[in-house]
């Protein structure tokens, strides 16, 4: 099994376009006045996009000591720190790797890519001495944290991670380091460049105003499955799978697991792995037979069956947010939470949780009451009660699995960086914002307008007052 070792990056708004979607990552957290439980997210600042196209990440070090290596040599310096040939190569291989994961990934060719590497590495390695120099430090604590998210994420135990990384020759310390300098970087980024972006309140009103102007549209984060039907089918195969696309649409009127059902049906290859959503985006650019069959629709219902030239749909209303209103969906749900510890494993935490879980939904226990008995986290008082959320308060896989439930249904055991958590959705509703709720989202998108050109400038004075020494190869 190969280990995903780079972290899931959640700190940047995936819906830029739209006037009111930072609000979803920032303003409404704190206006919910939710406590900081486990399950949730604390958003950053932007990140900065990479000047090398798909690689996020800083270079890795990783190889175990000892082994061997070709012959190497310095290709920069930075004000007294090198830059090696390997450093490059490491660099220059990550991306290769990670370019022939993606089919529609595009390099340029060896040598501008080597080149591009160089001068990223050297952006980095100035960045990084600044923010030293500036006293910014991240915590072994904070990358403790950081390589526990990283094993929940391939669902196994610190300890398993080490032993696999050991077994596939990689240094947990350099890796750890790695890590650290990563997190390092976006801090000063976004401390810098964040301090840089002025938004004044003229700007406010002239963005507001040009948002209620062009009278935006409604947007919708829609689910579906999909049953195909193939060209030239016959009379008798059209009706068989029309009656099989509305068995499915009962069954999940009925409660039944909407990820669950995609996962198991849905003819859509796209859409499959993430429970048939296709995203939040304007209604506009989604097909006319969608938009009308769910505009009459509360949010987390059913749409009747409607047929495509691709075949058979039943959709589901995952989310709406109506930017001319500037609305936005909550949701209310309780969880339960299992901690893993050396002494007990995301298996054996899944496996206790599974046996809770089937208590639950065989209704000899209420969801309340298993939450007081066995969670171990600090809505255990209130049932697992978490309050009223917005989207992008918790953490990815939680918040995933809470948008594929209906309410009163109760999820799979869901692995996060916390733990082992069983979900329910008690109820959904639509939130207006307020007019200082309306600026704080308009000074969000502005800022994140302007936040990479920032950087560029930043980055480019502090590569002009550093000392970078380059070497011709020898």
């Amino acid at each position: 099994m190969m280990i995903d070792l780079m972290p899931v990056r959640t700190d940047r708004p995936s819906r830029l376009a739209r006037p009111w979607s930072p609000l979803l990552l920032a303003v409404c957290i704190a206006a919910s006045g939710a406590p900081a439980l486990a399950q949730f997210s604390l958003g950053d600042a932007p990140s900065v996009s990479p000047r090398i196209p798909g690689v996020p990440s800083l270079s890795t070090d990783l190889k175990l000591q000892g082994q061997q290596t070709t012959a190497d040599y310095i290709v920069a310096v930075v004000n007294q720190e090198p830059i090696t040939h390997t450093d490059v190569d490491k660099r220059v291989g990550r991306i290769m790797e990670s370019a022939g994961r993606n089919p529609n990934a595009r390099l340029p060719p060896p040598d501008a890519l080597r080149q591009q590497v160089l001068e990223a590495l050297i952006d980095e390695k100035v960045q990084l001495q600044y923010a030293k120099t500036t006293g910014m430090n991240v915590s072994d604590a904070e990358v403790d944290d950081a390589v526990a998210n990283i094993a929940s994420q391939n669902q196994i135990s610190l300890q398993e991670l080490r032993q696999r990384m050991r077994a596939d020759g990689l240094d947990y310390d350099r890796y750890r380091n790695s890590l650290r300098e990563q997190m390092l970087l976006e801090r000063v980024r976004a401390r810098e460049v964040n301090a840089r972006i002025q938004i004044s309140d003229s700007e406010l009103d002239a963005f507001n105003a040009q948002a209620a102007a062009a009278g935006r549209d409604t947007d919708l984060n829609l689910a579906h499955i999909l049953i195909a039907v193939p060209e030239g089918a016959s009379a008798d195969k059209v009706r068989q799978l029309a009656a099989k696309a509305e068995a499915l649409r009962e069954r999940a009127v009925a409660g039944v697991n909407f990820a669950q059902l995609v996962k198991d049906n849905t003819d859509d290859t796209g859409t499959r792995d993430n429970g048939g959503t296709f995203g939040m985006r304007p209604a506009s650019r989604l097909p006319e037979l969608f938009t009308d069959a769910v505009k009459d629709l509360k949010v987390g219902q059913v749409s009747k069956v409607v047929r495509s030239g691709a075949g058979f749909h039943v959709l589901k209303l995952i989310e709406r947010e109506n930017a001319g209103k500037a609305s936005y969906t909550q949701q209310r749900a309780r969880h339960i939470l299992l901690r893993t510890t050396p002494q007990m494993s995301i298996k054996a935490a899944r496996d206790r949780m599974m046996n809770i879980r089937k208590e639950i939904v065989g209704g000899q226990a209420s969801f309340a009451q298993m939450a007081r008995q066995n969670s171990e986290d600090g809505s255990a008082t209130r049932g697992g009660d978490l309050g009223w959320a917005a989207p992008g308060q918790f953490v990815p896989e939680f918040e995933q699995a809470l948008l594929a439930l209906q309410p009163g249904q109760v999820s799979e055991p869901v692995v996060t960086r916390f733990g082992v958590h069983l979900i329910q959705l008690i109820e959904r509703r639509e939130v207006q914002l307020t007019d200082q709720q309306k600026r704080e989202a308009a000074r969000s998108v502005l800022r994140e307008q302007r936040f990479e050109s920032t950087y560029e400038d930043w980055a480019r004075e502090l590569r002009a007052a550093a000392f970078v020494d380059m070497r011709d190869a020898p």
